[in-house]
């Protein structure tokens, strides 16, 4: 996660760029931008800091280092679902805690054996790992 905070010029400015959605604490990129970029990166042979200079960005702005850590992330996905998992916006979903609130009695044990299978296993490998360091 950046630590960087933009100015209220900074985020006008960024806000302008038709490649970006939103500014706040982080800068939320267009998803034919992330697209493009990609294309650009892999198929011509365009440097990140390139692709973002040419879509209209300032480096100083933005930090140095993020075009690349982008363009490694967007390609990364990209190599993986494609266009599509580009397109589709994945934060705020999946990862958390496991919801266990509204499950019928049965799902929760079923659960809960889970949940015991991996903590037993988890267990044996451990005892296993002081073993071997004890040798």
């Amino acid at each position: 996660m950046s630590k960087r905070f933009f100015t209220r010029e900074q985020i006008e400015q960024l806000s302008s760029n038709e490649n970006v959605v939103r500014v706040g604490k982080t800068i939320v990129y267009s998803k034919d931008f992330k697209i493009k970029a990609v294309k650009l990166y892999n198929k011509q042979g365009l440097t990140s800091k390139e692709i973002f200079r040419q879509a209209g960005f300032d480096l100083n702005v933005i930090g140095k280092q993020k075009p690349k850590d982008c363009l490694l992330t967007w390609n990364k996905i990209y190599r993986l679902k494609g266009e599509k998992g580009l397109r589709t916006e994945t934060r705020g979903k999946g990862g958390g805690r496991v919801k266990t609130k509204n499950l019928t009695d049965a799902e929760k044990i079923k659960w809960m054996e889970a949940e015991i299978a991996y903590l037993k296993a988890e267990n044996d490998f451990l005892a296993k790992l002081r073993a071997k360091r004890a040798e």
